[in-house]
């Protein structure tokens, strides 16, 4: 995978998605105040655009170690006991995600299946159901990346990444 890619997959996915949620919320809010008028496919749109940002941006979170964590007992631990908790946790969250991609994708198979569409947009489900697989399958790679990455600088004594702290 490109470097480029690779730094910056996720943040233009996001860019995509929040860009077409604001656009249309701003449509939205001038038709409806304006005109007196809305529509069903604005709001599912908005809907739709919300939940793949939430996953993408959970997957750009395990990428930089920015999702929320207590990382007080981390604090009296020495370097390898560090590494070695994040990688505990990298494991038990790789679990997580292959449990949920197995599930999300039973209910995408349902969706296929009978064929549900939307309400407003009358685009087939499939569509936005799969938000939770690819959120979570991201996640894995990620999950993946940071392993390795984690496995590598256990091995070569070195600190393991921590990602950026939001307070100190």
């Amino acid at each position: 995978m490109p470097a480029s890619l690779n730094r910056n997959a996720e943040r233009w996915a996001l860019l995509v998605f929040y860009t077409m949620l604001v656009a249309t919320m701003a449509v939205e809010v001038v038709r409806r105040e304006i005109f007196a008028y809305s529509s069903i496919w604005g709001e599912e749109i908005v809907r739709y655009a919300f939940i793949y940002l939430a996953w993408i941006g959970a997957a750009a979170a395990v990428r930089e170690r920015a999702h929320i964590r207590i990382d007080v007992l981390l604090a009296y631990v020495g370097p390898r006991t560090k590494a070695l908790l994040y990688i505990f946790g990298d494991l038990v969250m790789v679990a997580v995600a292959v449990l949920a991609v197995w599930w999300s994708f039973e209910t995408l198979s349902v969706s296929w299946k009978f064929g549900s569409v939307s309400h407003g947009l009358r685009i087939s489900m499939v569509w936005f159901l799969a938000a939770v697989p690819l959120g979570f399958s991201l996640m894995l790679f990620r999950l993946a990346q940071s392993l390795l990455r984690d496995i590598a600088d256990l091995r070569a004594g070195r600190p393991v990444y921590e990602g950026e702290r939001l307070f100190d």
